[in-house]
C-alpha cells in the first residue's frame, strides 16, 4: 500500500486551523496557522523606496521568526503546500508573503507552485470543494493590498513630519483616517452655526363610541402646517419650514374657535406590504450591533471573526448582499419546514448590490446552517451576533408582511387633520426576525359624520441641530461616498480615538482642540488629498489594481508626482497652526505667571501652564463626569485607558477603585 502523501495547510488563525484540521482529519493534512501577518512594511521607517519605482521593503517580524522556522521546516516535508487564508485582498497577500517566504531558495523567490484554495464558509463540504479547485496566487489582488498599505505609508510618512513642524510634535496623519476627522469636524461646525426654529404641533384627542384616538392638524385655513413639510437638512435628520403660528396667543385662538365636533372629511384605506432587508454586510453589521448592543466596529469584528472561524457564519468582512442558490434552498426549506409554505416568498428573492464597487468576499454574512438557530456553546456576545445575523439573513427569503393602513381626514372650521391606523394582515418575515408590531386601530369612520372631541392640545417645539456622528452613522457616511471597505471601517474609528482627533461622548464622536487644528490645517493645505470625491476616486483606482487594469505602480507615480510638490510647497510656505486650548481661568500655582489650561498627551487630558515650554507644571486632570460614585458617594470623574478608551471612575481613587464603560444614572 502507497504511502498517504503529506499535505501541508497554511491558515492565519488557530481556531481557524482547529476547526478545518477537524473536517480534514485523518486524511494526511497538517493544518498550521500563520497567527496574522508574517510579513510586512517596517515599523521605524517608510519601507518604500521613491526613488526607485516604488521599491517595497519588507520585514519579517521579530515575534514571527519562530513561526516562519517552523512553516519552512513543515513545508520542506509535505509533498503539497495549500494556502488557506480569508477570500480578500489581504488574505491573497498573506498567502503570497507565505509562499515567498517558503520559497526562499539562495536568494531566489519562488512564489509558484504553492497552492491557493479559498472559501467563504469553513464548513467540511466547502474546505472539500476549494481542495478540489485550487488555483494559482491572484497577484492582481495581491497587487490591490500592496497599493493600499504603500499609498496610506508614503502619505502618513510625508504628512506627519509637516503636521510636527506646522501643528505639534508627535503627531501622525493618514489617507482615509484624516478624512474620517473631516467629517466629524464638519458636523461640529453645522452644530455650531445651526439656529433652532421654533413651530407648533397641534393634536386633538377624538373620540367615537368610547374609542379614543389622535388626529394631528395638518392645514389651516387651506395652508398646510409644518408637521408635512419635513425639509431634509442631514442624513435621517429633518428640521421644518416656518410655522403658520408665530406665538402661542395664535395657536391658543386658533383652538378656541374649533367646535367641539370634527367632521370626518375623507376615509382611505389600503393594503401595504413590508420586505425583508438583505442579509448583512460588514458595514451593516457594524451599524445595527452599534445601534442595538453599543458596540464598537472593532467589538463587532472581534465576536464576528470567532464566529466565522468555528464555521457558523460565512466570511465576516464583505460589502455583497448575494447568497449562494444553496444558502437560498436552505433557507426556503427551513422556513417551510418551521413555519408553514405560507411562509415561504413566493418567488426567490434577490437583492442588488448597492455598495459602490461591491466586491471583497463574494456573499452577505449569513449562518452556514438554517437549522442552527442558536448557539449551544460560545459566550454571550457571539450568541447574540449569531442571532441578529441568523434572522436577517433567514428572513430574506420568507414572505412579505401585509398590513391594512387607513387614514382619515377631519375638518373642524377650517382646521384640517389627519390621523393614521394599521392593522396587521399577515405577519410573514416578521414571525422570524420577532420584530415587535403593536395593531394601531381606528375606530369604523364613514365620511360626513361627526366625531366628538376630548380636547385639543399644542406643544412648542424647537428644531433640533444635526446630532454628532456614532459609529454607526460614520460608517454609514463612509460607505455611501464609497470611502474605505469592510477591512478597514473599525481600524479607521479605533485610529482617530487613539491618536486624539476625536473623542467619544455618551455614544457620539466629537473632535479635540487637537483634532479641529489638525484638520485644519490638513483642508486648507491639502484640500485635494482630503477631499471625499479624491478619496473615493483613490477606491476606485485599487479596485481597479484588483481587476488587472491599472498597474500599481502607475497608479502610485500619478499620486505621486502631484503629492510631492504639494508637501514641499507647504513645508516652505505653510503658516503653523496654534492648537487652541481650553482655559480653567487660574493662575500657574508654579510661575504666577501662566494660566492653567488642559492639553491632550499620549494618555489622554492633562492639566498645564500656558507659558511651556518656559513653564513645566502639570497636573492630572480631573474631568468632572456629574455623577457621585455608586461605592462611596465621590465626585465621578471620566478617565482613559492607554488607547484612549472613555471609561468612568471614582475622583477618590484608589482608596476606591469603583469603575464602570458606562456612567450611572
Amino acid at each position: 500500500m502507497a504511502n498517504m502523501q503529506k499535505k501541508l495547510l497554511v491558515v492565519e488563525s488557530p481556531t481557524k486551523a482547529r476547526t478545518i484540521d477537524r473536517y480534514l482529519g485523518g486524511q494526511g493534512y497538517e493544518v498550521v496557522a500563520t497567527v496574522g501577518h508574517l510579513r510586512d512594511l517596517p515599523k521605524s521607517k517608510m519601507g518604500v523606496d521613491l526613488d526607485k519605482d516604488f521599491e517595497v521593503q519588507y520585514v519579517v517580524d521579530a515575534e514571527k521568526n519562530k513561526i516562519v522556522s517552523q512553516l519552512k521546516k513543515m513545508a520542506k516535508g509535505a509533498d503539497e503546500v495549500y494556502l488557506a487564508t480569508d477570500p480578500d485582498r489581504e488574505g491573497e497577500a498573506i498567502s503570497w508573503h507565505v509562499a515567498w517566504l517558503l520559497g526562499e531558495d539562495g536568494g531566489q523567490k519562488k512564489t509558484s507552485g504553492y497552492k491557493r484554495i479559498s472559501f467563504h464558509e469553513i464548513t467540511k463540504e466547502a474546505i472539500e470543494e476549494a481542495l478540489e479547485h485550487p488555483r494559482a496566487i491572484d497577484m492582481d489582488l495581491v497587487n490591490a493590498q500592496q497599493a493600499r498599505r504603500v499609498l496610506d505609508r508614503v502619505v502618513g510618512y510625508s504628512l506627519s513630519p509637516v503636521l510636527w513642524r506646522k501643528v505639534r510634535k508627535g503627531l501622525s496623519a493618514g489617507r482615509v483616517q484624516s478624512v474620517a476627522v473631516r467629517l466629524i469636524c464638519e458636523r461640529e461646525k453645522e452644530i455650531a452655526s445651526f439656529k433652532a426654529e421654533k413651530y407648533f404641533k397641534v393634536t386633538a384627542v377624538l373620540i367615537k363610541e368610547g374609542q379614543e384616538f389622535l388626529a394631528d392638524l395638518v392645514k389651516v385655513d387651506g395652508k398646510r402646517f409644518t408637521v408635512e413639510e419635513k425639509l431634509k437638512l442631514f442624513d435621517g435628520v429633518y428640521g421644518y419650514s416656518k410655522s403658520l403660528f408665530e406665538k402661542n396667543e395664535q395657536v391658543e385662538e386658533f383652538i378656541k374657535r374649533l367646535g367641539r365636533e370634527f367632521t370626518v372629511e375623507k376615509v382611505s384605506g389600503k393594503e401595504i406590504s413590508r420586505t425583508p432587508l438583505p442579509a448583512y454586510t460588514t458595514s451593516k453589521l457594524q451599524q445595527a450591533a452599534a445601534r442595538r448592543m453599543g458596540w464598537s466596529g472593532k467589538q463587532t469584528m472581534s465576536v464576528a471573526q470567532r464566529l466565522y472561524e468555528k464555521g457558523l457564519i460565512t466570511y465576516h468582512r464583505t460589502d455583497s448582499v448575494y447568497l449562494a442558490d444553496k444558502a437560498i434552498k436552505d433557507f426556503r426549506e427551513f422556513i417551510g419546514k418551521k413555519y408553514g409554505s405560507e411562509y415561504v416568498a413566493a418567488k426567490v428573492r434577490v437583492y442588488r448590490n448597492k455598495a459602490k464597487n461591491a466586491q471583497e468576499a463574494h456573499e452577505a454574512i449569513r449562518p452556514t446552517s438554517a437549522e442552527r438557530m442558536v448557539l449551544d456553546d460560545g459566550d454571550s456576545r457571539e450568541k447574540r451576533l449569531y442571532e441578529m445575523i441568523w434572522k436577517r439573513a433567514v428572513a430574506t427569503q420568507a414572505a412579505v408582511a401585509r398590513m391594512e393602513s387607513t387614514t382619515a381626514v377631519f375638518i373642524n372650521d377650517g382646521g384640517l387633520f389627519q390621523s393614521k391606523g394599521v392593522r396587521m394582515l399577515f405577519d410573514g418575515f416578521l414571525k422570524i426576525t420577532r420584530e415587535k408590531h403593536e395593531d394601531q386601530l381606528l375606530p369604523k369612520l364613514k365620511e360626513g359624520e361627526a366625531v366628538g372631541s376630548k380636547k385639543v392640545n399644542y406643544e412648542e417645539v424647537s428644531t433640533n441641530p444635526p446630532p454628532r456622528y456614532s459609529e454607526a452613522s460614520l460608517v454609514s457616511s463612509l460607505e455611501k461616498q464609497g470611502i474605505g471597505r469592510p477591512s478597514t471601517y473599525a481600524p479607521i474609528i479605533s485610529t482617530i480615538q487613539q491618536r486624539q482627533y476625536v473623542e467619544k461622548e455618551d455614544g457620539r464622536f466629537r473632535p479635540t482642540s487637537l483634532g479641529v487644528a489638525t484638520n485644519e490645517f490638513l483642508v486648507k493645505n491639502f484640500e485635494s488629498i482630503l477631499s471625499l470625491p479624491f478619496t473615493a476616486e483613490m477606491e476606485g483606482d485599487l479596485d481597479k489594481v484588483s481587476l488587472g487594469k491599472l498597474e500599481w505602480r502607475e497608479m502610485m507615480k500619478r499620486f505621486w508626482r502631484g503629492f510631492e510638490v504639494q508637501v514641499k510647497e507647504v513645508e516652505k510656505n505653510a503658516a503653523r497652526v496654534k492648537v487652541e486650548a481650553e482655559s480653567l481661568g487660574e493662575k500657574c500655582p508654579q510661575c504666577q505667571e501662566g494660566d492653567l489650561v488642559v492639553r491632550v498627551g499620549r494618555f489622554g487630558k492633562f492639566v498645564a501652564c500656558s507659558r511651556f515650554p518656559e513653564c513645566k507644571y502639570s497636573r492630572q486632570l480631573k474631568e468632572v463626569a456629574g455623577f457621585k460614585c455608586p461605592e462611596c458617594g465621590a465626585e465621578g470623574v471620566v478617565k482613559r485607558t492607554k488607547t484612549g478608551r472613555r471609561f468612568f471612575g471614582c475622583s477618590n481613587y484608589p482608596k476606591c477603585k469603583w469603575a464602570g464603560w458606562k456612567k450611572p444614572a
